[in-house]
């Protein structure tokens, strides 16, 4: 691979090396000197006066608002594919709610796989979309109406709970998968956009939003550990758990409309309008200016191509194993009985381990951002995790039709495994996505967020993919 070109400090540049130094930031970037982040401080660009100089966030709300949306970004993926015994039930060829024994079915068996393709394949094409629209239409609308459709999405998925489906399996089956597609659309349509803004804002708030991601699978995961130790009948734990993301949707859908509101963010977003200003165009005719319709690609690719390597192999990893082959991981010790290795093993070495050991590698970022967004090291790391997909591969996947071989005969494992697994998708998945809007000039910095998510998004793609042909070939 050919090194990274050098990253030259500019006028309209984001980034700037700490050798350069410049003592010409504003009271906000001057409190962020003092952090690992001052490698990134944005360079003073030709702006008025005014802009330079931000207001303080107050409460860390606008922080706080940006961590929602993180939550509420992935939160919705999070809740349907967390909920393994709901679908199991619903599913399976057992119409018993209280029966602790499901048969196996084609549909519960693959469930997983085709959730992950049917939530990943529409989200390449919405951020396409996105990229396209976002100069033509404002964030602002890209972003309440993804939110409400995914609020319209899961309070129907919330009543069909209590829908018997026992005689129309199959239809239940095609329309969860479409409402997943949908789901996964709007989620995409709406984190790229939300990302995108972010780029606009000190490094904080773009890590806040990475760290909220990370927190929406851990809350998903927490609910449905409570659910299951709280309720016994699948239906009732189920119909609490979609209402606890009915309660997180809504109230994201809220805290973004405070947002405006808030001088902190004004702030940003008036200096995002100011350096807009390179990306407009002469009309011509009577001198009046346009946005450009579509922000030019090739100058970010030159830039962040690297980057988004990056991206996308640890998400393409990541998927790859998770959930479809960590949640199949069953104890070694399951015929013993104990809730520990028939009810809880799963949701917690799978979903809350994975995702709290996603969060701590997100929130490790705030503080340290080794290696660079230049350095060679970065995309090494990246292709080192691919050892993790054979590691959870032979461990106690079950059922096993083809690789009858078992290497990992110990609880303890998967436990390690999914939490190494967690840690580097976290850390080295959030550096490359908050390096890419600071490497370019400022007014590409939401387009090179879209873009960045892009490269994301089509990592999971393709990871799903090979996430159906390992789990049929084990």
């Amino acid at each position: 691979m050919d090194a990274p070109e050098p990253v030259q400090p500019s006028l309209n540049s984001s980034y700037v090396p700490t050798a350069l130094g410049n003592h010409n930031t504003s009271e906000d970037e001057d409190n962020e000197d003092q952090s690992p982040s001052a490698s990134l401080l944005p360079k003073p660009s030709s702006v008025p006066l005014a802009v330079r100089y931000s207001p303080e966030d107050s409460y860390c709300l606008v922080y706080i608002i940006f961590f929602l949306m993180g939550i509420g970004s992935l939160l919705p993926w999070n809740f349907f594919i967390t909920a393994k015994h709901y679908w199991l039930y619903k599913l399976s060829n057992n119409t018993n709610p209280s029966s602790s024994e499901d048969q196996r079915s084609h549909l519960s068996d693959y469930f997983e796989s085709y959730l992950v393709i049917a939530s990943t394949v529409p989200s390449v094409l919405s951020l396409v979309l996105n990229y396209i629209l976002v100069n033509r239409l404002s964030s602002n609308v890209r972003i309440l109406a993804s939110l409400f459709v995914i609020l319209v999405v899961f309070v129907v998925t919330t009543v069909l709970v209590k829908v018997d489906v026992s005689d129309s399996r199959v239809e239940f089956f095609v329309g969860t998968l479409v409402s997943v597609a949908v789901v996964s659309g709007a989620s995409n349509l709406f984190s790229g956009s939300v990302f995108g803004i972010s780029g606009h804002f000190p490094m904080r708030i773009s890590q806040a939003l990475i760290s909220g991601q990370a927190m929406g699978g851990t809350l998903s995961a927490v609910a449905s550990v409570m659910d299951l130790a709280l309720t016994k009948d699948v239906t009732d734990s189920a119909l609490a758990y979609f209402l606890t993301a009915d309660f997180f949707i809504l109230l994201c859908i809220i805290t973004y409309l405070l947002l405006p509101k808030l001088a902190y963010s004004r702030h940003y977003m008036l200096a995002a309008t100011c350096t807009s200003a390179g990306g407009m165009t002469e009309d011509g005719s009577d001198g009046t200016v346009s946005r450009v319709s579509t922000p030019p690609l090739r100058p970010i690719l030159r830039k962040t191509w690297v980057l988004g390597f990056s991206v996308f192999c640890v998400f393409c990893i990541s998927i790859t194993v998770f959930p479809a082959v960590s949640s199949g991981i069953q104890s070694v010790n399951k015929d013993s009985g104990s809730p520990w290795t028939t009810t809880y093993f799963v949701p917690l070495t799978s979903f809350l381990l994975y995702n709290l050991a996603d969060f701590c590698g997100r929130q490790a970022t705030a503080w340290l951002q080794v290696p660079g967004p230049t350095s060679r090291v970065l995309p090494v790391l990246v292709l080192c995790r691919t050892i993790m997909v054979p590691l959870l591969i032979f461990c106690n996947y079950q059922p096993r039709d083809n690789i009858h071989t078992v290497l990992f005969r110990h609880d303890a494992f998967p436990v390690l495994f999914n939490c190494m697994l967690g840690l580097s998708n976290g850390y080295l998945g959030t550096l490359p996505m908050i390096y890419g809007p600071k490497v370019v000039p400022r007014e590409l910095a939401e387009a090179t967020g879209v873009v960045m998510s892009f490269f994301l998004t089509l990592g999971l793609a393709v990871g799903s993919a090979f996430s159906v042909l390992i789990v049929h070939s084990i």
